[in-house]
């Protein structure tokens, strides 16, 4: 087995670390020697690049001592110790020290790799209030009146307006700013993401207050968040003087606005944190969101100021070096009880609104729906009760059939009973076998003369009297149709075209994925929405195998589908992963099914929403492989054609809907050739 298929940078991640070591003021040489026993320990971890503290190699509270030559000789000594060590060293370095250029001193960030020194950024921002004096000491970058220096005999770019690009990943592009820069209305990170960086490093010293570090995460966030990029944020800890300040050491790692890692504060000795970052994410985004482009354009002037400098490292591929990050298996469902409680009451609110307007303006008080006492059928029946309580409207203007067919269960057809009754809706039943007979003699299929012929027909002719009925039914009482088909299904086609439960005239179900659905019949069994006993009903609901129950099961077996809907599309679990990372941006095969092991390898990798069953969802390469296969064979080969004309509904959430009228379009006569020859070099 290929071990690169199991090594992160085999898939455009790239491993950075954040370092915090403890420092002596106005002892470079230590400083030195602890930044270099923390750079090696992140290369030992296959990081690409280690971010240090602001003024880590003189420490930042020296205060006048920035001006004695001793100490500024000491410091480049000392930056020397660490140049001569990234020789041997596989990744980038960048350190903070003070420097003198043509007798001006700037704070500066050294970005260091290779035994040479790529680059030297001088600090933009100086803070000159409440407990920061930096003007008295140094100048802001736009002093400088040179822009290259000789450092330690070498000629080396000087300036704020540097991006430094790996090339052996050039996905991997990084820039240099050092604290207040990020804390201005425009950080010079902002022009640096316009211009192609992706990663974005911070050397700070930053004291610590109340409250200050919660502002740091909305800061760190929200850069990263705005530009698309990842942000590395570095902060001074102990031994860094506590004359008037104090020093918490907090370093993160955000990636888009979603924090990869974050350092314990007040530690007594040096530390160091590790992200992998999607870079692939991080250029899909970019690519996608069409104003970044647009805003490189506005901001051209800016862009246009900054230089690449490219430099190599050797990468740690061929080994086996699996995600460090959590990758949830669910990703439409947050592993957090607090954050799956809010996502399932916006979804739900969302869900319950959109059907609340549809209503208003088509003029309709009532809606038809099919009840099949399954999922989807149920959380769209609680989202119409929901509408209809917010209108003021009686739940008994919810016209409910449940239909039995050839091969209903006991078990749903009672759980379809009892939902309509603890819902407090119109409740009817149709028995379509009838007139699904008439229709199968109307076509001569063997069925009707007695024969066990359970094709594709059978089944359709059985999904489309359904539907038939709800259209005419609706038409009859001056209604409209909910829709219960879900994302999941229409992502994998499994859905009856047409006059079949493809259509409707609203779908409340059309963006919400089936394991979301799941939870969100959970939340609402657990808020008690629809009281005790509508909560009991709920959980029977998602304890029932998923079945289309359109093939009759063995004679005395009534309770146990003849169709078990996984056994033929795979896992739902599975798929929904599938879905989402291929939807939301666009990964190739080989990208998905690592994250899928990376997610799925080991119980302890990724939480498990309430609901979840470990023991028995465990799943290898070979399983993710043959699953993805059939996503993949679904999705692009054969499904298309049912996506170009659903009906209208609400899209709840940014993992994407299938509409063609918002996240994808797509042609229904291509072919599946080159994803599913991708898919055949993962390995089995």
């Amino acid at each position: 087995m290929d071990k690169r298929f199991f090594n992160l940078y085999s898939h455009d991640f790239a491993r950075v670390a954040v370092a915090s070591p403890r420092c002596k003021v106005a002892d470079p040489a230590f400083n030195a020697q602890e930044t270099i026993r923390l750079a090696r320990e992140a290369a030992e971890h296959g990081a690409v690049l280690a971010a240090f503290p602001e003024l880590g190699l003189s420490a930042y509270t020296c205060d006048d001592l920035f001006h004695q030559r001793a100490l500024l000789d000491a410091v480049l000594d000392a930056l020397a110790e660490v140049v001569a060590a990234s020789s041997t060293l596989p990744l980038a370095v960048v350190v903070g020290a003070p420097l003198r250029v043509n007798h001006v001193l700037f704070n500066c960030a050294v970005v260091v790799a290779g035994g040479r020194i790529l680059g030297v950024v001088p600090k933009s921002y100086l803070p000159n209030y409440g407990e920061f004096y930096e003007s008295r000491q140094f100048s802001p970058a736009d002093n400088a009146a040179v822009d290259r220096i000789t450092l330690l005999g070498q000629d080396v770019p000087f300036g704020p307006e540097q991006i430094f690009e790996l090339e052996n990943q050039p996905l991997f592009r990084f820039h240099v700013e050092i604290c207040e820069d990020v804390w201005v209305p425009v950080p010079p990170s902002s022009y640096a993401a316009l211009a192609g960086a992706t990663v974005l490093v911070n050397l700070s010293a930053s004291n610590v207050v109340v409250g200050k570090s919660g502002y740091r995460h909305q800061l760190v966030s929200q850069q990263s968040a705005r530009c698309l990029a990842a942000y590395l944020y570095t902060s001074a800890g102990r031994g860094e003087s506590t004359t008037d300040m104090a020093w918490d050491g907090q370093s993160l790692i955000y990636e888009k606005g979603d924090k990869l890692a974050e350092s314990e504060r007040f530690l007594a000795d040096s530390h160091i944190i590790f992200g992998d970052v999607d870079l692939e994410r991080l250029s899909v985004d970019r690519m996608h969101t069409t104003t970044f482009a647009q805003s490189v354009r506005r901001h051209a002037h800016e862009v246009e100021k900054f230089r690449v400098q490219t430099f190599a490292v050797p990468l740690p591929i061929e080994k086996d070096l699996p995600l460090a990050r959590l990758v949830e298996r669910f990703p439409y469902v947050p592993a957090d009880g607090r954050r799956r409680d809010e996502r399932c009451t916006e979804v739900y609110n969302i869900q319950v609104q959109a059907l609340v307007q549809r209503l208003q303006s088509s003029g309709h008080q009532k809606v038809v729906i099919g009840i099949s006492g399954g999922l989807d059928s149920t959380h769209a029946l609680l989202v119409c009760a929901k509408a209809l309580d917010k209108l003021g409207l009686p739940r008994t203007n919810i016209l409910a059939y449940t239909m039995p067919g050839f091969a209903t269960s006991e078990r749903t057809l009672r759980q379809a009973r009892e939902l309509m009754r603890v819902v407090g809706c119109t409740a009817h039943e149709i028995d379509i076998r009838p007139s699904c007979i008439q229709m199968l003699k109307d076509l001569g299929h063997p069925y009707a003369e007695g024969a066990e012929q359970y094709d594709v027909t059978f089944e359709n002719v059985q999904a489309g009297e359904r539907t038939s009925h709800l259209f005419r039914l609706a038409n009859h009482h001056h209604a409209i149709v909910i829709g219960t088909g879900d994302l999941s299904e229409l992502a994998l086609g499994w859905c009856t075209y047409g006059v079949g439960d493809h259509m409707s005239h609203y779908n409340v179900n059309a963006s919400v994925p089936k394991t979301l659905i799941s939870h969100l019949v959970r939340w609402v069994a657990d808020t008690r929405q629809i009281g005790d006993t509508g909560s009991d009903v709920l959980i029977n609901v998602l304890e029932t195998e998923i079945s289309p129950e359109l093939v009759p099961g063995k004679v005395g077996e009534a309770n146990k589908p003849a169709q078990v809907t996984e056994d033929f599309i795979g896992p739902y679990e599975l798929q929904d992963f599938n879905l989402y990372y291929t939807l939301r941006y666009g990964f190739g095969p080989a990208k998905v099914a690592f994250l899928s092991w990376s997610a799925w390898r080991d119980r302890t990798m990724g939480p498990w929403p309430e609901g979840g069953n470990p023991a028995r969802n465990q799943y290898d390469l070979a399983a993710i492989k043959k699953n993805l296969g059939i996503f993949l064979w679904r999705f692009f080969k054969t499904s298309q054609f049912k996506r170009s004309c659903v009906p209208n509904g609400p899209k709840v959430g940014n993992g994407g809907s299938l509409s063609p009228r918002g996240d994808w379009r797509a042609p229904s006569d291509s072919e599946a050739t080159v994803w599913m020859d991708q898919l055949a070099r993962i390995p089995d």
